[in-house]
């Protein structure tokens, strides 16, 4: 079934670079079959995750944390994202925060940018167009079959000057020095934990506007992420009526 998220912060993501340039990238030993190249990540949808025991490892969660406690797992359809500044009071996140802190491997992320009275999907990535860590909480919820549900939340922060162009918020994105203090399992300094998630710091993101069909999760091929013209800017055009000539 085709679903809109809009509402959420950061709601769709892609990750078409291969299982070999992941696993060199964030020093993965284990990882699990060829990752197959995704456009167009939805919420509810299996995501890679690195999490880290006695080494990295690389596995599929469900998008949309359910807390160990949680009654119901459809709690999970609301918790795709965690506000980096509440992590620590949030009941949802408290736990994830202090023992289930992973990275979340990204080509790069939509946001919808209004203009005028359209809401255009944009792509952000890098570049570069070289992958990118989202920090990320994962929990543990046991079924009533005693089953094993693993699921994910990604983390946002405030926009960047530069995504703040599209949009007031935006993940998480870690720097390596960073993911190395995320995913220190032996760090419990709430204060230290949280000092890493904030702006992405560096000025090397790019964006440009995409289909809109990847409004629909249903929708996932290689040109959901190609440029398309957007629509004019009603203001800008209002702006270049009234320039003198």
């Amino acid at each position: 079934m085709a679903m809109t998220m809009l509402r959420f912060m950061c709601g769709r993501f892609t990750l078409h670079h291969s299982t070999e340039d992941v696993a060199q990238q964030f020093a993965v030993e284990q990882a699990p079959p060829e990752l197959t190249p995704r456009y167009n990540i939805a919420p509810s949808e299996p995501v890679a995750c690195i999490i880290r025991r006695e080494s990295q490892v690389l596995q599929n969660l469900r998008w949309g944390l359910v807390p160990f406690w949680a009654r119901d797992p459809a709690i999970g359809n609301r918790m795709i994202n965690a506000r980096a500044e509440s992590l620590r009071d949030k009941p949802a996140f408290r736990n994830a925060f202090a023992c289930g802190r992973c990275l979340i491997p990204a080509s790069g992320y939509f946001e919808w940018q209004r203009i005028g009275e359209h809401r255009v999907p944009m792509l952000i990535r890098r570049e570069s167009a070289q992958l990118f860590a989202m920090a990320g909480l994962y929990e543990c919820w046991r079924t009533p079959d005693e089953a094993i549900l693993r699921t994910c939340t990604i983390i946002t922060t405030e926009a960047n000057g530069f995504a703040a162009n599209i949009h007031h918020r935006m993940p998480a994105i870690l720097p390596p020095e960073e993911q190395e203090i995320w995913l220190d399992r032996g760090i419990t300094d709430v204060d230290q934990l949280q000092s890493v998630l904030k702006p992405y710091p560096f000025g090397d993101l790019a964006a440009h506007a995409v289909s809109q069909r990847v409004n629909k999760a249903d929708e996932e091929d290689a040109k959901l992420i190609e440029p398309v013209t957007p629509p004019p800017d009603p203001q800008q055009q209002l702006e270049l009526s009234f320039r003198p000539g």
